[in-house]
């Protein structure tokens, strides 16, 4: 298969992940580097790199469903339009992105259509998540990875890290952004979908301790420069409701039998999360 376009702008961001050191290039199908080592390009267009054990986490078939459906009706559209106004804030015309822990590459997207200069990188664990990923924008490449894992990137080659309802790794954020890179991070608050925690509190409760966790595990590395708050009710229909519930990592421990049944689900619902900037300590 030829490589991806989006890909091929990336080659330079990409180092061997058994390496460490050496960079990878496109050979019949697959990215190597000059040490033989090996990685195919999935026919949907991201490049498999995890190495080793792979990731137990990850977006399911059904959750990936349920997150498109959900996304496609526009009520995280706000949630979106705030991380691409950090990440542009202090980016440069040709910026580059890297989206860790990318989903479905939703918000790394909006992003770039913010940046039309741009080329933008995810990373994620779920194979059917970096299916999507790969073609949800043009300017995106999508890269299987594991984020509490090194990332395979040189170092200092990106100017904005993106990680919204994602996992963290501090460490790895400063050193592959550039000095004066931006990290953007999006989280929930507690009020984040308050209207369904009685029914579903394991799938929607927020650690109160969240928000003091995240600024003890970033405080080292770095400062944070604008934080924004997005707060609203987004207005859903029934099946808005189930597949939002659907697309979190817990949905896969509920009964989806009984998902809908046992009472009349709320027609809308808030949405509250703060986004913040950080630059590099």
């Amino acid at each position: 298969m030829s490589l991806p376009a989006a890909l091929a702008r990336s080659l330079d961001l990409l180092c061997c992940p058994t390496c460490r050191t050496d960079r990878l290039h496109p050979d019949r199908g697959a990215l190597r580097c000059a040490r033989g080592h090996s990685f195919d390009i999935a026919r949907h267009g991201y490049a498999g790199l995890l190495t080793g054990t792979r990731a137990a986490s990850g977006d399911d078939p059904a959750m990936v469903r349920a997150r498109d459906r959900f996304l496609s009706t526009g009520a995280y559209a706000p949630v979106r339009a705030v991380g691409a106004q950090l990440a542009a804030g202090a980016a440069p015309e040709r910026a580059t992105v890297v989206d860790v822990g990318c989903g479905t590459g939703y918000y790394l997207a909006g992003v770039l259509d913010r940046l039309p200069g741009a080329r933008g990188l995810g990373l994620d664990t779920s194979v059917r998540a970096l299916r999507a990923a790969a073609r949800a924008h043009d300017r995106a490449a999508a890269v299987a990875w594991d984020v509490f894992r090194p990332f395979p990137l040189a170092d200092g080659v990106a100017d904005v890290v993106l990680d919204v309802f994602a996992p963290r790794n501090p460490a790895e954020f400063h050193r592959v952004l550039r000095p004066a890179g931006r990290l953007v991070v999006v989280r929930p608050t507690g009020r984040h979908l308050s209207e369904l925690r009685d029914r579903w509190p394991a799938a929607v409760t927020v650690d109160p301790a969240k928000e003091q966790r995240l600024r003890r595990a970033l405080a080292p590395r770095f400062e944070a420069v604008v934080t924004e708050q997005v707060e609203y009710s987004a207005p859903l229909t029934g099946p808005d409701v189930l597949d939002l519930v659907a697309m979190t990592p817990t949905a896969r421990h509920l009964n989806p039998a009984t998902a809908d049944a046992g009472g009349s689900l709320p027609d809308q619902v808030t949405v509250s999360v703060l986004a913040t900037a950080y630059r590099r300590r």
